[in-house]
């Protein structure tokens, strides 16, 4: 695995002219932040080598380098899922390839369901903890230890520093985010109404199908991560409906403004 990081980090290298600082990974309905981007290059994942290809709607599939808030960034538009029929360690591959082309901060996004009653349609869950129900994990497997060590503390796998920064920034624009702890299942069904149950009982407030294997790879290799939920379902008894791929695209994509404001502050901020 680590040849092909290597190899694809070479290809990229010789196509890009900046060295991006941090990197950004974009869920489902929120691809459109690539618009806030002084672009420089896009590079469609088909012509990566060993870059897998996103096959889910709502998922561009492309690499954009550029600027952002006086930044060097790369964006993922589109992401891998464990449901689309990748490994965990194809899932992971792109935050491996962005770290060796020199990241230190990692910024994922997401749409998920709020199981926590107190949350509605649109909230922005700022995340931070998670629990893993997807049964896999990136890093089984031969160790690099190039990239990481063996067994990483996941303690503070959310950088408490960049939340603390965020909930000021939002603060200051009248913005009410919400904090949790995110649930991961591998997908690609919705959860039943007693699966719902069990993931609040055991200490979620939100729960989706993806971010987690990107995050245990992120600090396995050292990177100070920040994630968040756009709230485009509720799990909650009394408030589930039946709901569609196309229901959460279009909710992830009515709150997108406010978290696009708030992430080019947050970058801009960053040392």
């Amino acid at each position: 695995m680590l040849e092909k990081i290597k190899e694809t980090v070479d290809f990229l290298k010789s196509r890009i002219s900046i060295g991006p600082e941090i990197g950004i990974i974009l869920g489902t309905g929120l691809g459109g932040l690539v618009n806030e981007i002084e672009k420089l290059h896009t590079i469609p994942y088909a012509t990566i080598p060993n870059f897998p290809v996103s096959t889910v709607d709502g998922h561009n599939g492309q690499l954009i380098f550029g600027k952002m808030s006086g930044k060097n960034i790369v964006a993922m538009q589109g992401r891998f899922h464990y449901y689309e029929g990748y490994t965990m360690q194809e899932v992971a591959f792109p935050v491996r390839v962005m770290k060796l082309l020199g990241i230190r901060i990692l910024i994922v996004s997401n749409a998920s369901g709020g199981v926590n009653p107190a949350f509605e349609v649109g909230d922005l869950m700022i995340i931070e903890d998670h629990i893993n129900l997807m049964k896999d994990n990136p890093l089984i497997g031969r160790n690099e230890n190039e990239l990481g060590t063996r067994f990483p503390d996941m303690g503070h796998a959310y950088d408490a520093d960049l939340i603390a920064k965020v909930f000021r920034i939002a603060e200051s624009h009248d913005i009410h985010l919400k904090k949790g702890v995110y649930a991961a299942v591998s997908g690609p069904t919705f959860e039943t109404p007693a699966e719902y149950r069990y993931i609040r009982a055991i200490g979620a407030d939100a729960v989706g199908m993806s971010t987690i294997p990107e995050v245990i790879a992120a600090r396995h290799m050292g990177l100070r991560c920040f994630a968040f939920s756009v709230i485009s379902d509720l799990g909650v008894p009394g408030k589930i409906v039946e709901i569609t791929h196309k229901d959460v695209i279009q909710a992830a994509s009515n709150v997108e403004p406010k978290m696009t404001m708030i992430l080019k502050e947050m970058i801009g901020s960053l040392d």
